[in-house]
């Protein structure tokens, strides 16, 4: 890997993990079609890079949201331990939505048991790009048809995490888009536009905190030198943390002008274009 090629899968991995175009998709397309010369398990400290820059992202947009769940999660736990069983304790907004989070990452735990097939998904371009087609069919619909709800973190319910978490975990599937069916989920179970997308990119906290884990155990574990080209994957790091922010603050400003649907047209057309490339490649 060179230094273009870092900076070039940096900005992908910081466009199209917020967007809702599915990031795995694009990197999967590129890799089959383009016939990348990218060997990951060669640079698994780049993948804990760019999903670290990722991270870090959500944690600068989001960072006072968070304090605030951390804040009074604890504060209600605290309180919880050092009441009367019969004196109530109030759960605020923010200790519920980090409630739900917890909740709706759960789901994910059921994807570990088929990662083997998952992973096989990844080299088969004509379901990346059926996959993109129902992506784009999800935003389509959830934009078009359901009208948009006032849910927020004081009135989101149990149902609405689970269901969002399931989202979650079918949106391993490369071509469906993490955060453009949990947004489309979202919506359908009556939560605001703003707060769909909030709680949909914190929601991806937990998960991109796990994958990078595992993945950088699979770093330690490797045989490869995972730190000769550190410099080299601190550029796409660097990239994608900035890039990741960017893209952040062009969701939210596209769901507040009712326009996030108008992505299912991309993904269709993309998701039309693989189709019709796998026959040929």
């Amino acid at each position: 890997m060179n230094v273009l090629m870092a900076l070039f899968l940096g900005v992908v991995q910081g466009i199209t993990e917020f967007l809702p175009i599915s990031s795995s998709g694009h990197l999967a397309i590129f890799q089959n079609f383009l016939n990348m010369d990218y060997d990951e398990d060669a640079h698994l400290l780049f993948e804990v890079l760019v999903h670290l820059g990722t991270l870090i992202s959500i944690i600068a947009v989001y960072r006072v949201e968070i304090m605030e769940m951390i804040k009074d999660g604890l504060d209600y736990l605290r309180l919880k331990s050092d009441s009367n069983k019969d004196e109530p304790v109030v759960l605020k907004p923010p200790a519920r939505a980090l409630l739900f989070i917890v909740i709706g990452t759960l789901p994910l735990f059921l994807t570990l048991f088929f990662m083997s097939a998952i992973t096989q998904l990844f080299f088969n371009t004509f379901f990346i790009g059926f996959a993109l087609i129902i992506t784009g069919c999800l935003l389509f619909v959830a934009t078009k048809f359901i009208t948009q709800g006032n849910k927020t973190d004081k009135t989101m319910s149990l149902i609405d995490a689970i269901f969002i978490g399931m989202a979650q975990a079918i949106a391993v599937l490369p071509g469906l888009s993490r955060s453009g069916t949990t947004i489309a989920v979202g919506l359908s179970r009556g939560l605001s536009g703003a707060f769909a997308v909030r709680f949909s990119l914190l929601l991806s906290i937990p998960a991109v905190v796990g994958a990078t884990i595992v993945t950088l155990i699979r770093a330690f574990m490797s045989d490869y030198p995972v730190f000769a080209m550190l410099l080299t994957y601190l550029a796409g790091f660097v990239v994608a943390a900035a890039v990741g922010f960017l893209a952040i603050q062009f969701i939210r400003r596209i769901m507040a002008k009712g326009m996030f649907g108008n992505f299912a047209y991309y993904c269709w057309g993309v998701g039309a274009l693989t189709i019709i490339l796998s026959f040929f490649f």
